[in-house]
């Protein structure tokens, strides 16, 4: 998608964020968002290791919710979310409102371990998932697909 500007919630160790870098322009900029600040540390020695400049990424401690809440509008071609399950709602507003006409909303772990499917499963960040897959399923805003790959993935186009 010639993606320039990508923001990531949930940073980890840096390894999503590695692929999302691999895939971006070579002046594409990655925004990742996480509350450890060990999280971050790994992830900028993941992706210097890799020999991605310091200017290829920037990494913000923090809140997902308060920091997307800072994004600006329509400022990205992607937005990946991996944070807080129990926040998936909130966060598909707040990227409805930062990805771009066009741009892609991908939600990690949409199948929660095959939880999501299961409707005797009714722990807050399951119910809290399988929410955002019907929402993003009934939005017309959206074009959406669910991936069957690993813990699964909710794509989600934003239409011009």
């Amino acid at each position: 998608m010639q993606a320039r500007s990508v923001a990531e919630v949930g940073t980890g160790t840096g390894v999503s964020g590695l692929w999302l870098l691999r895939g971006m322009q070579d002046d594409g900029v990655l925004t990742s968002v996480d509350l450890e600040a060990e999280h971050q540390r790994l992830a900028r020695e993941t992706f210097s290791e890799a020999g991605y400049a310091p200017q290829r990424f920037r990494l913000i401690a923090g809140s997902g919710l308060d920091v997307m809440a800072r994004l600006t509008d329509a400022g990205y071609d992607l937005v990946f979310l991996d944070g807080d399950k129990a926040e998936y709602g909130e966060y598909l507003e707040q990227a409805v409102r930062l990805v771009r006409p066009g741009g892609l909303i991908v939600f990690d772990n949409a199948l929660w371990h095959d939880r999501v499917a299961d409707p005797s499963q009714r722990d807050p960040e399951t119910a809290a998932i399988r929410d955002v897959v019907q929402r993003v399923a009934t939005d017309d805003r959206l074009r959406s697909v669910l991936v069957p790959l690993g813990d699964g993935l909710l794509v989600a186009q934003l239409l011009p």
